[in-house]
């Protein structure tokens, strides 16, 4: 025989206090791949150059609601000839609040947001590389932290002020 259970009140809404980053969305905004070469590209025997290029953006969309994208473009060449090149626009949507200045704010776009999106960015980009006929390309672990550092030490230094030190 079993007990009767009691009904479970409904749980209150936790309410956290302090700094939030919470992720709404991860999507693929556009990707290419361009194969201008082909099929003579597919005849090399050498393996050919790769150029990996990352930009980063971030767009404020009101209401604590920001934007990431994560472009990366990649370029294969056998000497003066492209066998391939892919371009892929990951982005996410993050509710971002809490923090105490927009400093923090632009900190935590530039270095954790880009992090959340970096293996799905990976991800899309291999398989995009796979469909053009290549073996994938596994693109290695970005430290967007100290990108980011150098990046706000290079603006700090153009205007001539020194970047205060963060720890993340």
């Amino acid at each position: 025989m079993t007990e009767p259970v009691a009904p479970v009140a409904p749980a209150t809404p936790v309410t956290a206090t302090g700094p939030q980053v919470i992720l709404q969305k991860i999507y693929l905004r556009d990707a290419s791949l361009e194969l201008p070469n082909a099929p003579a590209a597919f005849t090399k025997q050498e393996q050919p150059a790769i150029d990996v290029q990352l930009n980063t953006a971030a767009q404020n969309l009101g209401n604590d609601n920001f934007q990431v994208t994560l472009s990366i473009t990649i370029t294969a060449k056998h000497g003066a000839e492209t066998a391939f090149l892919i371009e892929a626009h990951q982005c996410g949507i993050f509710v971002v609040r809490g923090f105490p200045n927009a400093d923090e704010v632009e900190a935590v776009l530039g270095t954790y947001c880009l992090h959340q999106l970096f293996p799905f960015a990976r991800e899309s980009v291999a398989d995009l590389i796979q469909r053009g006929g290549f073996p994938p390309i596994l693109l290695q672990p970005v430290n967007f932290d100290a990108l980011y550092m150098e990046h706000r030490n290079k603006r700090a230094a153009a205007a001539g002020t020194t970047a205060p030190a963060t720890t993340h």
